[in-house]
């Protein structure tokens, strides 16, 4: 039902989602680490703290089921869409201001309705009257920067673009969710991010090492708060919750 809101526990889970997401525009504006090594080592951080939990002979044996082989391309999948979300995300807070970044990626839940209902589902008339009043509420509380540069509409382009591929993720999470625990899904999506950002420093010669202290200060903020209290859970709630209602924490996000 794309149109149940969440309620007691689900609440709950969705609220430190909006915490922990709502952390990373500061932080990743305060810090000069490349865009690239950010990425590997987020991922990577939170690979490493949920793999010990992931069904890893469940994957082993699945092989053999068609089905599960679907889960585990999708779960790659949305790994690929996640990873091309943290690069166009980054980009946006270095290039534009942190509210215009933040409140364009918060038209996530359109680009996620929009997703749901080209496979099929039905949205209720109202769920596209509440993002309408939730996104304007965006605009009025971050004072969106409409400075005119080419800098910053690289920015905005970049966080246009990520809105839509996060809303990829979230709608390919809700279906994986169906056959693999959260922590095989999400030990699959984060090692495939940092697989993808692992590659990209070798072809961009963008080190991995060899930062100031602050800079691992920050990378351990947004592996706490961003990935594990954010992008974990919200893959723990998809199993329960639309992804249009579930990716409505990017407006928490921006309010935050």
């Amino acid at each position: 039902d794309h149109a149940k809101l969440p309620t007691g526990r689900e609440l709950g889970l969705l609220s430190l989602v909006i915490i922990g997401i709502g952390t990373s525009g500061p932080v990743i504006a305060l810090g000069t680490m490349p865009i690239v090594a950010l990425i590997f080592w987020r991922n990577l951080g939170g690979f490493l703290l949920v793999a010990p939990w992931a069904d890893w002979r469940q994957v082993r044996k699945g092989f053999k089921d068609l089905k599960f082989r679907k889960s585990l391309f999708l779960a790659a999948t949305a790994g690929l869409a996640l990873a091309l979300h943290f690069l166009g995300f980054f980009i946006s807070m270095r290039f534009t201001s942190v509210a215009a970044g933040t409140a364009l990626t918060a038209l996530q839940p359109i680009f996620a309705t929009l997703f749901v209902k080209l496979l099929g589902g039905k949205v209720p008339g109202r769920v596209w009257i509440a993002m309408f009043i939730a996104f304007t509420g965006v605009l009025l509380i971050t004072g969106v920067d409409l400075q005119i540069s080419t800098r910053a509409f690289v920015g905005d382009l970049a966080a246009l673009l990520c809105a839509a591929l996060s809303a990829a993720y979230v709608t390919i999470g809700a279906n994986v969710r169906e056959t693999l625990s959260t922590a095989t899904y999400t030990s699959i999506v984060y090692f495939v991010c940092t697989l993808f950002a692992f590659i990209a420093s070798i072809i961009y010669k963008i080190p991995l090492i060899g930062y100031a202290r602050i800079e691992w200060f920050y990378l351990f903020v947004l592996i706490v708060g961003a990935q594990i209290l954010g992008h974990t859970i919200l893959s723990f709630t998809l199993r329960s919750v639309s992804p249009a209602i579930a990716s409505i924490v990017e407006i928490g996000r921006a309010h935050v």
